[in-house]
């Protein structure tokens, strides 16, 4: 699957990123400024990143009240294109915050983007994701990739990645457990059951490289794998 452009040729084009303090988001953040796809990255959050001083002078950072958000319209004005790796757990947050984070927060920030000029909306949800399924974070992930397909973006691309392989910041003993067998579990089947945040990541930059299949993408594990490999790694 061939994708153009590796790096460079901003044209004066801007995004927006939300969850950049996540995993996917602090290696999309990465990607995007290494590779210099954008004249202007503005990270959107509750708030200020330290993200070390030249990163920290390639981007802008909006500071905002999710509870509030229509009072912060203007950080999503003026971007064409907007990258959603906006979540928490049930158990960080609860049931109802889990639902106002990953469903809430997300269509909010879409609806606000969508009013400021934005064209297309990278989201990143979960494979299996399913508004009829008894499991609380699938059916909630269904339901926001449905919520955002309503907003009307020229163009949307949905990611559903499965487990993520990475090294998180924060402790959860039990993922870091499922996450050693699955590593293994890659080994033999490397596109089923796992990806890294990193082929993620990469795989969110490629569909903004390559031209749309429609108005609506849902790219499954295994394409965000061939994805995340057809976009050259830097430095190679």
């Amino acid at each position: 699957m061939a994708v153009a452009g590796g790096s460079g040729g901003s044209s004066g084009r801007a995004c927006f990123v939300l969850g950049a303090s996540g995993e996917t988001g602090r290696v999309l953040l990465r990607e995007l400024l290494a590779r210099r796809l954008f004249a202007r990255v503005t990270l959107v959050g509750r708030r200020r990143l330290s993200l070390g001083e030249e990163m920290g002078a390639a981007v802008e950072q909006a500071v905002v009240d999710f509870e509030r958000l229509s009072e912060h319209a203007a950080a999503f004005q003026g971007h064409d294109v907007g990258f959603c790796c906006l979540g928490t757990t049930k158990a960080k947050a609860g049931a109802d915050g889990f639902v106002r984070v990953d469903r809430d927060y997300v269509v909010q920030a879409a609806e606000l983007a969508r009013a400021g000029g934005c064209k297309h909306f990278v989201l990143q949800s979960s494979q299996g994701a399913n508004q009829h399924s008894r499991f609380l974070y699938l059916r909630v992930k269904g339901e926001v990739e449905n919520l955002v397909q309503a907003v009307g973006f020229d163009r949307c691309t949905i990611l559903r990645p499965a487990v993520l392989l990475c090294k998180r910041q924060e402790s959860r003993p039990m993922e870091w457990m499922a996450q050693q067998f699955l590593g293994a579990v890659a080994r033999v089947f490397p596109t089923a059951y796992s990806v890294p945040v990193e082929t993620v990541a990469r795989a969110m930059v490629a569909s903004v490289l390559q031209p749309g299949e429609g108005k609506v993408e849902v790219l499954e594990n295994r394409v965000i794998h061939e994805l995340g490999k057809a976009v050259p790694q830097q430095g190679t």
